[in-house]
């Protein structure tokens, strides 16, 4: 057999059974994405005989005889195909896994599709963008400056760095490499929710041709953990282990096998005998902290961070300012209800997954899809007892993380693997396997008290939260804590009171996502402003400015914190709150609706602190080359949320150059230095704090060796368009590195932050919706965000965040829900089932930005990747009941779940 791919001839012959997609990445064509088996995300997208195809869907001897056009062969023999080209003029991607496929897709559109993109396309999923500027391409439109001058780069609209190796698939991701002697893994699953394992007898699934090892708890160390990564450890509970001999969930690893094949993994995996003896299971977290419930982590202890064992408790919380019940006694108005929110999953399109080996110098590499690669080295040197400089961590491009990459899910199992066997292995997670065996967004139960006096002013505000954890604790405790935190503090009230309790359950774990328990009690809180308001004829709008803090407010929210770090770096809320309302009340044409359609409002804020508690680490180093070019080098990582642009743009700016000039390396543990990872909006404002700080001290040593050279002072030295002047003197960047090399001394410098003062980003989301009083159809005729992001870094990339995030929660608000049966299972464990949003889903949002600089972050910028998520199911949730007068009080708002409330109020 041979294959026609990108106009080159291919003698190999496919495996029996083996789909296309594998096919090709075997011959190197590395742009053919893997994102979810099953023909659902679009991302191996190829072209055969000129018409995109699914190719994970497609026998790879079909191909036989027919032009196969990958990502890397779209362009020709020139490289750059026409929609390419449009993708970077609009830069129509974000992490970048899913662009192949789609610009592949989008190249192939004829006239008359392009008409109807929804269905166009329907097949392909983009989970970051938000699809507007995918639908700038199309349109050709151009988002991106082309170049600016020299020490003018921070504020403006640049392209990312790797866009054109993005649009042509040449950007590498976790998989995107070949390695000699390579063994595969798979890993045996738990069927039960709760059980001990008794034996597990391997010798059959020895026996499988091909099959090396076979792993259990008795292999790997004993040591407890958490799979979360954060600086400090105290943050979360050490309550897991690589492998344990008690499975707490359906879907926890049992047992790993390592294997010349994947298929013969799998097969080893089927042959496994298992004796389990099965445990009581509890899946609902409010009979799982009830007295006499069996408990799930027995052997535990608070010495553990654990709250409560032997209640089931991960973590609590408990505090109160004033008098709660006597201010809502004497209020003019109150209001009470409680909320439920629900399972999401991350749907990052690159599932977790890593390769690992062993070098010539005995140190173990582990290169792997992670937000946090400093903090995994120092996981595994601890739990293999390795020095920290015989471990290497890295990530090259990361396809999606959302906060689900703040974890340590395979990076252990990988490193055990190839320690027994001397040999690199790989482990790369199916989509079933993302769905049942990594983590969720926390469900949390949110009971809600408010109080207003009869001008308006908040007396009261009383949260009760119940968070289920699932059956690990993993990130139990921040999470909960953040969730009532700025939740309530973004409000002036005197009196506020706040119980919380995050509990162990036999299902699937939850962690971080986006908002980071915010979105979960933002719904409740600002539906109760919104209520309140109705009840004294006030304006929503108005009733939030009556009672948000003002720049110099204590932001307070009990119990009192013991960091008290976090300031106004800006203050742009008063601002958003304008910037919505002036837009939801601009005309616009009106879609013409008949009379069962009913037509609301609804606006929400949300305020977030820019880094977590505690310190968060970034270390930054910066050179000059021997070309007057820099060399930069960071920690943090990319992953779409675009530090690799914006930190070339804080060089430059520093440095008086341009961006092209400053050369950026990053996320790999052996460029040196640290860097606590991306995330909790860090990217930009502690690690670009570090790079700022770095540039602006080599800055200084420029001006030093130039003012030496000229014998002058170095206060009368400034940089300007790629050198050091002062007079009518001038010296390049090019004649310092000229110098540099004659006194054998280098030009370099580092920087370095701690993520501490802390800021605060706030963000207002305002929707337009019409719900179908018979149907419960819901269409979003506008929506509106006003972001304080501080001075915008990127423009068009930090508009893509705000997008992305709106676009993000909308799925989780309207549609995606990860479903739980009595027995724990998942049931929905695969894209086909789970509905994320696709073009057709996604209304345009209208963003607008604060004019505000902060005076804590790098150049007056702050965080702006995480929150734009937090106010939107509450906005919506408003607006729906604007539009109904029925107060909804759990997402999804499917049709389904607003039709029987609809019914009753309405009739048929």
């Amino acid at each position: 057999m041979s294959f026609d791919v990108n106009g080159k001839t291919f003698p190999q012959e496919p495996r029996a059974g083996q789909c296309l997609r594998t096919f090709l990445r075997e011959l190197g064509h590395f742009g053919v994405k893997k994102g979810c088996d099953a023909g659902d995300c679009g991302a191996c997208t190829v072209l055969l005989d000129g018409e995109p195809v699914h190719s994970c869907l497609i026998p790879a001897f079909r191909a036989e005889g027919r032009a196969v056009t990958t990502i890397e062969g779209l362009g020709g023999e020139t490289g750059a195909h026409p929609m390419q080209q449009a993708f970077l003029d609009a830069q129509g991607f974000q992490c970048g896994f899913c662009t192949a496929g789609m610009v592949l897709t989008c190249a192939s559109l004829n006239q008359a599709q392009r008409t109807d993109l929804g269905s166009a396309l329907k097949g392909n999923i983009c989970r970051c963008t938000g699809y507007r500027a995918i639908e700038d391409a199309l349109l050709g439109k151009t988002n991106v400056e082309a170049s600016v001058e020299a020490g003018a780069a921070f504020g403006r609209s640049l392209p990312a760095p790797a866009g054109p190796d993005v649009v042509r698939g040449k950007a590498r991701y976790t998989f995107d490499t070949a390695i000699d002697g390579l063994l595969h893994i798979k890993l045996l699953r738990s069927p039960h929710a709760h059980a001990k394992i008794v034996a597990i007898d391997r010798s059959d699934a020895l026996r499988v041709p091909g099959v090396h090892a076979v792993l259990t708890h008795e292999d790997a160390p004993s040591v407890l953990i958490s799979t979360a990564r954060h600086e400090k450890d105290w943050m979360d509970p050490e309550d897991t282990r690589i492998l344990d001999d008690v499975v707490r969930f359906i879907g926890q690893k049992v047992a790993a096998v390592v294997a010349d094949s994947e298929a013969a993994a799998e097969e080893a995996c089927r042959r496994l005998k298992v004796d389990y003896e099965i445990l009581p299971a509890l899946i609902d977290p409010e009979q799982a902290m009830a007295p006499g419930a069996p408990i799930l982590h027995p052997d535990r202890t608070t010495a553990n961070r654990i709250a409560d064992p032997q209640r089931n408790l991960a973590a609590e919380t408990h505090g109160e300012f004033g008098d709660v019940a006597a201010a809502l006694a004497k209020s003019a108005v109150t209001y009470e209800a409680t909320f439920h929110s629900h399972r999401v999953q991350h749907a990052a399109l690159e599932t977790h997954g890593g390769l690992a080996w062993l070098d010539q110098a005995g140190v173990l590499n582990v290169r792997t899809s992670t937000q946090v690669p400093f903090l995994t080295r120092r996981a595994l040197s601890d739990i293999f007892k390795l020095p920290m400089d015989k471990v290497r961590v890295f990530c090259e491009r990361v396809g999606g993380g959302f906060g689900g990459k703040q974890e340590m899910f395979v990076e252990d199992i990988l490193a055990l693997a190839t320690m027994k066997t001397g040999r690199p292995v790989k482990l790369e997670l199916t989509r079933e396997e993302q769905f049942i065996a990594t983590s969720t967004r926390h469900p949390m139960r949110v009971h809600i008290k408010a109080g207003a006096d009869a001008d308006g002013k908040l007396t009261a505000l009383q949260l009760d939260v119940l968070s289920n954890t699932g059956a690990y604790g993993n990130h139990a405790g921040p999470v909960m804590f953040h969730s009532l935190s700025e939740s309530i503090a973004v409000y002036n009230c005197p009196n506020k009171k706040v119980d919380g309790f995050a509990v162990y359950t036999n299902t699937v774990p939850s962690g971080a996502f986006r908002g980071y328990g915010l979105p979960q009690t933002q719904i409740a809180i600002e539906a109760a402003i919104d209520e309140l308001a109705r009840q004294l004829g006030i304006s929503p709008y108005d009733m939030r400015r009556r009672n948000v803090v003002r720049h110099g407010d204590p932001m307070l929210s009990p119990p009192p914190s013991e960091f008290h770090d976090v300031l106004y770096g800006s203050y742009g809320l008063d601002q958003c709150i304008d910037l919505v309302e002036r837009a939801m009340q601009a005309d616009r044409p009106q879609p013409e609706l008949s009379p069962e359609w009913l037509i609301g409002d609804g606006v929400a804020l949300t305020m977030i602190d820019t880094v977590p508690p505690a310190g968060h680490l970034a270390d930054a180093m910066i050179a000059l080359n021997d070309d007057g070019a820099f060399d930069l080098t960071v920690g943090t990582a990319e992953f779409g949320n675009g530090t690799s642009t914006v930190h070339r743009q804080i060089a430059a700016t520093t440095l008086a150059t341009t961006v092209d000039r400053v050369h950026l390396r990053q996320s790999d543990t052996a460029h040196g230095g640290h860097d606590t990872g991306a995330y909790g909006s860090a990217g930009t404002f502690v690690a670009g704090k570090a790079t700022h700080e770095a540039a602006m001290q080599l800055a200084t040593e420029l001006k030093v060796a130039a003012a030496s050279a000229w014998l002058c002072d170095a206060s009368s030295c400034a940089l300007d368009d790629e050198a050091v002047v002062s007079g009518v003197r001038r010296m390049s960047f090019a004649e310092l590195a000229k110098l540099s090399r004659e006194r054998g001394q280098p030009f370099s410098a580092s920087g370095n932050s701690g993520g501490t003062p802390r800021s605060v980003g706030f963000n207002v989301q305002g929707f337009r919706v019409a719900v179908n009083k018979a149907t419960g159809e819901l269409k979003i005729l506008r929506s509106v965000q006003a972001a304080d992001a501080g001075v915008v870094a990127n423009p068009m990339q930090c508009r893509g965040q705000v997008e992305g995030g709106v676009a993000q929660a909308l799925g989780a608000a309207l549609y995606e829900e990860m479903v739980i049966d009595a027995t724990g299972r998942v049931t929905n464990p695969k894209f086909r089932d789970y509905h994320l949003p696709s073009f057709a889903d996604v209304p345009r949002t209208e963003v607008f930005f604060a004019e505000t600089s902060d005076t804590i972050g790098p150049l007056g910028a702050k965080s702006m990747s995480e929150s734009p998520y937090n106010p939107v199911a509450a906005a919506l949730g408003n607006a729906i009941a604007d539009a109904t007068g029925i107060r909804f009080t759990a997402p999804p708002f499917k049709p389904d779940r607003l039709f029987p409330a609809l019914h009753d109020k309405f009739g048929s």
